[in-house]
């Protein structure tokens, strides 16, 4: 009986190996899934969200659906990041081409622009020039937010603007311009000033 009983025994610790084996294995893998977690979600967790590509001095053509350029956007410095697909512009200029009206050119300190939501957000001495053209007076707009929508032709903000027209000039909070039917609303608390009229030389 003493050799079965050893065969008994040695056929446990195979089993028991095995099992200690099959265990080692289970653990390992899953300290192998933890660490790979551990790389995405611990001190780079955010690493998707760093930038992809850093462009300086850019400039960017938007084309229209007839395949015309709608605005360009430059700047010094493009910093794209990918995971909301926005781009940081360092001294961004925006300039709108279409042929129908004057063309625009919007200047300040910085801007987001969303791809996604096909918006550009302006911060910090923005200023809007439009020339003097048939029938238009030349026109500049100056606060230190603004929303521009490009394809529907729209910039807006909630926050105060100056803004001079030919000669005159109005401070108001808030505007709403549309560079599609050239039309512009202001918010509430608004002052506009007009030159003072010429009077005429006596004869």
């Amino acid at each position: 009986m003493a050799p079965a009983s050893y065969k008994r025994t040695a056929h446990r610790w195979r089993l028991l190996l095995l099992m200690l084996f099959a265990v080692f294995c289970a653990f390992g893998s899953f300290w192998l899934v933890q660490v790979m977690q551990g790389e995405e979600n611990g001190p780079g967790f955010n690493a998707g969200n760093e930038p992809d590509y850093i462009v300086d001095n850019f400039s960017w053509v938007r084309m229209s659906e007839a395949g015309k350029p709608r605005y360009v956007i430059s700047g010094e410095r493009l910093t794209h990041r990918p995971v909301d697909n926005t781009a940081l512009v360092d001294k961004p200029v925006v300039q709108s081409l279409t042929d129908e009206h004057p063309p625009m050119t919007m200047t300040a300190n910085s801007a987001l622009v969303s791809q996604n939501q096909n918006q550009i957000d302006l911060t910090g001495n923005v200023d809007i020039r439009r020339p003097a053209a048939p029938g238009a007076d030349p026109m500049r707009i100056r606060t230190e937010v603004l929303t521009i929508l490009p394809d529907d032709e729209i910039a807006k903000t909630d926050k105060p603007i100056h803004m001079t027209l030919g000669a005159a000039s109005v401070d108001a909070v808030g505007m709403v311009a549309n560079n599609a039917t050239q039309q512009i609303a202001l918010g509430g608390r608004g002052k506009v000033t007009y030159p003072p009229r010429q009077s005429r030389a006596s004869h």
